[in-house]
């Protein structure tokens, strides 16, 4: 009798430990409660529509696909270009850490899983440091 070879079950992706849509939406919806709450976070929060709906289903859109999951932003709105989408607004340190604090606190609240909360925050940082824009 010959053994079968043993084919590799292919990783979860980041999306899927996460716990899919549900839980990216409870993430997206968290970080902005704290933007909106946060008084360290007004500055960045001005930035933003008074409504925030427009800018939580691009976050949920972008990050989907980010994460491993549906390419959403993609394909509603081609490629995220972030960098270039983000001049419009006046961003340095001082906003790039007001965003890192809300997905820091939305990350601890949402996110049981050390293993995957921290590499996520410190991916997440550093996108956030290539949005700075502006001289401090």
């Amino acid at each position: 009798m010959t053994e079968q070879p043993q084919t590799e079950q292919p990783q979860p992706t980041p999306y899927q430990l996460l716990g899919g849509e549900t839980e990216l939406h409870r993430l997206v919806d968290r970080f902005y409660e704290y933007m909106n709450e946060l008084p360290e976070a007004r500055p960045i929060r001005k930035m933003h529509a008074a409504d925030l709906s427009g800018a939580n289903s691009k976050l949920f859109m972008f990050l989907s696909g980010w994460l491993g999951g549906p390419n959403l932003f993609w394909e509603a709105y081609g490629h995220p270009r972030l960098r270039s989408r983000h001049f419009p607004f006046a961003i340095g340190i001082d906003e790039r850490d007001q965003w890192v604090l809300c997905m820091r606190k939305a990350l601890d609240d949402t996110v049981t899983d050390e293993r995957l909360r921290e590499p996520l925050y410190q991916a997440l940082a550093q996108i956030a440091t290539h949005m700075i824009n502006q001289a401090e």
